[in-house]
């Protein structure tokens, strides 16, 4: 049985090996992990997959299958993998804790460890969390648009695998979802599980008055029956009528009780039925939906006055149709010769590529009367940020437009918090419910006009002047070669 630690790309154990033979695969040295644009062209992004990074990162080791087989490709050397049996994790680790709102450029999470092992890390390590990432993102958008309305995950069928629709369902609960249809995701991480009928079991008796009457039966204590498989407002809505009438002359109605839609014109359908239960005296059923929800769909669905306060979003948030993949990088930034740290920077003929070097740290700015995010700060490691002292505000490409945040007017955080040193793992894991509370503060840290789903504000991420510097330096260092 082969371990994760062949969850990586080729190149990356060719390296190594190269590495291993040049006698520089011990070097020190220092990568970031970063994005350069938000997804779906919005505001921000909910950094996810942290836990599931640590759980990796613990357990990365070759066992035998994995030796055997990378004997097998004819591409490595013994001396190699004869090395490659004992390697583990034994550097230091700094990241963001999952569920904080992020922004392009950013450092997200520092590696500093010996060549081979960052090497080997960083295939796996960019899935997880970009995947991750990417999910709770979007799942944090729709309940943007939900307000305090029931938010469940249907994903799963549609997931690109197993370990997409897992882990996404617990991305999904990080950006704020109730709970997940994914029983496996529920068994693995204490995840709430919602789940009701299929037309099949509509189909499965003589009429949909039986079937939803048979349903009562079985789970009167949670009863939200479908009812778009035949008619919706001439046979669905009033059969689900009857049952519940009957259920409450018995004093069986459950609290939670009413239907769910999955088809159809989602907006009239729900205003037709709340009219319905209202004059049969249910004004408090539940009205569910489904059906290729979104973000996008739901905020339309909300300014038509739709009576739907309880949605089930599956294909669209697992699989992200809108921006399917997050633009995660992972470059190096230093590097140790001898006893001294060598800044490196990666050119580009985009602008936008070319990297921040050094060993850095990310400070954030608050609002002291307020709480509200002012801004990010790219550091240098060992920087500091005083409230007693004005704060200048200034992007390197405009220069020309600045503003000074007072003394006193601010508090600072320091965003990169320690979790490997050493290799050993020094970072409390909190709950999934402490994450998810979490991530529920930090988007509230940020002003309104960043959470617009079109035309977000952007944030004010800068580098600081040292930085700045550094980086002008290295510049001009590697600029010198090609004069």
């Amino acid at each position: 049985m082969y371990t994760d630690v062949l969850l990586t790309d080729l190149y990356q154990l060719t390296m190594m090996q190269g590495l291993y033979f040049e006698g520089k695969h011990e070097q020190r040295c220092v990568f970031d992990r970063y994005y350069r644009k938000n997804p779906f062209s919005g505001g921000y992004t909910v950094v996810a997959g942290l836990e599931h990074l640590i759980d990796y990162v613990e357990n990365l080791h070759f066992n035998e299958d994995d030796m055997a087989y990378l004997a097998g490709t004819g591409i490595f050397k013994p001396e190699f993998l004869d090395y490659l049996k004992d390697i583990r994790f034994t550097g230091d680790i700094y990241a963001m804790p999952e569920g904080t709102v992020a922004f392009p450029q950013e450092v997200l999470l520092r590696v500093e460890t010996k060549k081979a092992e960052a090497l080997l890390l960083e295939t796996c390590m960019s899935m997880i969390m970009n995947h991750e990432s990417l999910i709770a993102t979007k799942a944090r958008r729709v309940r943007t648009v939900a307000g305090n309305d029931v938010l469940m995950e249907f994903g799963l069928r549609r997931a690109q695998g197993k370990s997409a629709g897992v882990y996404g369902a617990r991305a999904a609960f990080i950006g704020g979802f109730n709970g997940t249809s994914n029983v496996y995701a529920g068994a693995c991480f204490g995840i709430p599980v919602f789940g009701t009928m299929a037309h099949s079991w509509i189909m499965s008796f003589p009429t949909e008055l039986d079937a939803f009457r048979a349903y009562a039966r079985q789970y009167d204590d949670n009863l939200i029956l479908l009812a778009d498989t035949y008619n919706t407002l001439k046979q669905g809505v009033p059969d689900a009528i009857t049952v519940f009438k009957e259920l409450r002359d018995a004093g069986k109605l459950p609290a939670r009780y009413g239907i769910r839609l999955d088809s159809g014109d989602l907006a009239y359908l729900s205003k037709e039925a709340g009219k319905m239960f209202a004059a049969a005296g249910f004004d408090d059923a539940i009205i569910s939906a489904s059906n290729d929800l979104d973000e996008n769909l739901i905020s339309g669905l909300k300014l038509q006055g739709s009576l739907i306060n309880s949605w089930g979003v599956g294909t669209n948030l697992i699989t992200s149709k809108d921006s399917p993949s997050m633009g995660g990088v992972f470059k190096l930034v230093g590097q140790y010769e001898g006893d001294t740290f060598v800044p490196k920077i990666k050119l580009s003929d985009n602008a936008e590529k070319i990297s921040n070097p050094g060993r850095k740290n990310v400070f954030r700015l608050y609002d002291k009367d307020t709480g509200k995010m002012k801004a990010d700060i790219i550091a240098l490691e060992g920087e500091t940020i005083s409230t007693d002292t004005a704060f200048h505000l200034v992007a390197d490409s405009m220069p020309w437009r600045y503003r000074t945040v007072p003394a006193g007017s601010f508090t600072v955080r320091t965003m990169l918090e320690p979790i490997f040193r050493n290799g050993k793992l020094v970072y409390k894991k909190p709950s999934l419910s402490e994450i998810c509370d979490y991530a529920k503060r930090e988007i509230e840290t940020l002003w309104p006009e960043y959470l617009r789903l079109i035309n977000p504000e952007e944030m004010r991420v800068q580098r600081s002047a040292k930085l700045s510097e550094l980086r002008q330096d290295v510049l001009r260092k590697e600029s010198a070669n090609f004069l």
